[in-house]
């Protein structure tokens, strides 16, 4: 079952490769309806999670190339909700992009049905080497949907994203064949891997180049310039993707592997890394303040944002650590949520220019409405799903670190801020050109891509403990692990690769 989520959409994809080229409708919603497939084996999944064990469930093992080099796929909590995410926003995404898409439409929903099987794997991979396969196998779909149907810039916003994240994937991959070469059986399992003795010097190396491949990936100050030029040219498609799951996966290579399979080196780095990620959080708030192009303000809010994230997780605090990985399923729904939103003006307006909108609450009131709910669950307003989130990072992290919170406190005042000013300028005032009076609100196509958002902000925010219980074991295991609290030998005596 896992596997056949996991390929799904590539079997779409080369099934659409048979379809006439004019027949759009129809490869429209054949991608939507195997991306929709794909959510509902997610649900399936998550409806059947034993909560109360951490390790993977849904595990599916084969033998690949060998030597250590195996299929080994399975889900823990943390895995699973990321997984649900991904299911969710992909099929969302896509039915985002039916009239926005005008150019080489099949070449688009094939590339989007690649990306989640990429996106998918990173997530379910239990072997080191699957796990860099399907890292690296999500850049080349992105590559193309930034590069073939993004804005002006979009060659320039390419190649930077994808060298900012090759120079980390290629470090990180020297790293894996050290593991590989030293680890007993020659085994990349995760949890064979957890139980290595890794001498000091090498273990400060290998940190490094692991922290750096995802530190570019969150994106973490000073790693995060290729960001928001890769939001402003990409699609709202890519846009929605890659802020609600690809930065992601920065994180969760953090908590997965990072910081469990070198925790002494994570130690020593550690003030380090809280220095850059209450940086971030400042820093990101302080330029998404001064843009004035709305979607390069939402895309610097994801460094601000996901600065969050990171500071719950590094603190290590069971607290913080659970509401960084309920942050990042928060900022993926919210960020994700604003994307189509700014997407759906920049159809009706042509521009993201702040200076040029304005009053469109008047010929929009829908859209506005979905723009405030959305703004409020970013912000983390009471009874919404952001509020949940930063209320447990912050309430871990004055436990551990209180420096660290209080300043990182100043940049969530910011965030609503910067919010609340860019929702004022565009939705209220005058209507500064005629024409946008004309303007036809929200269709039933896209109120049903916002419902699903809104209703989970809404039950995220009122009921977390539905969400928290699905993935509490496990991060209480991998902060135990990194900890090094936990005999992980016997990890590897009881379901390891052999």
């Amino acid at each position: 079952m896992t596997s056949v989520m996991i390929f799904l959409p590539v079997a779409g994809a080369i099934l659409l490769l048979f379809v006439p080229r004019e027949k759009t409708d129809f490869v429209k919603y054949f991608a939507l309806g195997v991306s929709s497939a794909v959510f509902f084996f997610s649900m399936w999944f998550f409806l059947n999670f034993n909560p109360y064990y951490p390790f993977p469930q849904f595990v599916e093992r084969a033998r690949w190339i060998g030597f250590g080099l195996n299929y080994h796929v399975g889900m823990d909590g943390i895995s699973l909700v990321l997984v649900v995410l991904t299911a969710l926003l992909s099929p969302l995404a896509l039915a985002s992009s039916f009239r926005y898409i005008k150019e080489r439409e099949k070449e688009f929903y094939i590339m989007i049905l690649l990306l989640e099987t990429g996106m998918l794997g990173v997530f379910v991979a239990q072997n080191l080497f699957l796990f860099y396969i399907f890292w690296e196998a999500m850049l080349i779909p992105m590559y193309f949907l930034i590069g073939m149907w993004g804005g002006e810039r979009r060659l320039y916003a390419t190649v930077k994203f994808v060298l900012y994240t090759m120079v980390g994937s290629l470090l990180m991959l020297v790293g894996i064949f050290y593991l590989w070469k030293h680890s007993p059986h020659h085994s990349l399992y995760f949890y064979q891997l957890y139980s290595l003795s890794i001498p000091w010097g090498s273990q400060i190396l290998l940190f490094l180049a692991f922290a750096l491949a995802f530190a570019i990936k969150v994106p973490l100050f000073p790693f995060h310039t290729w960001l928001p030029d890769a939001h402003t040219e990409a699609p709202t498609a890519g846009s929605v993707l890659l802020a609600g799951v690809l930065l992601k996966m920065g994180g969760y290579g953090f908590l997965r592997l990072a910081m469990p399979l070198f925790p002494q080196a994570f130690k020593f780095f550690l003030p380090y890394l809280l220095a850059l990620a209450v940086i971030s959080i400042i820093y990101g708030a302080a330029m998404a303040f001064v843009q004035e192009d709305a979607k390069r303000l939402v895309a610097y809010s994801s460094v601000s944002h996901l600065g969050v994230v990171m500071l719950g997780i590094f603190l290590l605090s069971l607290r913080s650590y659970m509401g960084g990985i309920y942050q990042m399923l928060n900022h993926g729904l919210s960020t994700g949520a604003l994307f189509l939103l700014i997407g759906m003006l920049y159809e009706r307006t042509h521009t993201r220019d702040m200076k040029k909108l304005g009053g469109l609450a008047r010929p929009l009131p829908v859209l506005a409405a979905f723009l405030m709910i959305t703004v409020f669950s970013s912000i983390g307003l009471p009874g919404l799903n952001g509020f949940v989130g930063e209320f447990l990072v912050f309430l871990g992290s004055f436990e551990v670190n209180k420096t660290a919170a209080a300043l990182a406190a100043l940049g969530v005042i910011l965030s609503a801020v910067y919010l609340l000013r860019m929702y004022q300028r565009v939705m209220q005032g005058r209507v500064k050109n005629e024409v946008f009076l004309k303007l036809p609100d929200m269709n039933l196509r896209e109120v049903l891509i916002m419902v699903p958002l809104v209703i989970l902000f809404l039950w995220m925010g009122l009921s977390p403990n539905f969400f928290l219980k699905k993935f509490e074991k496990s991060a209480r295991l991998m902060m135990e692990i990194t900890q090094q609290k936990y005999k992980t030998l016997y990890l590897f005596e009881n379901g390891g690769e052999r």
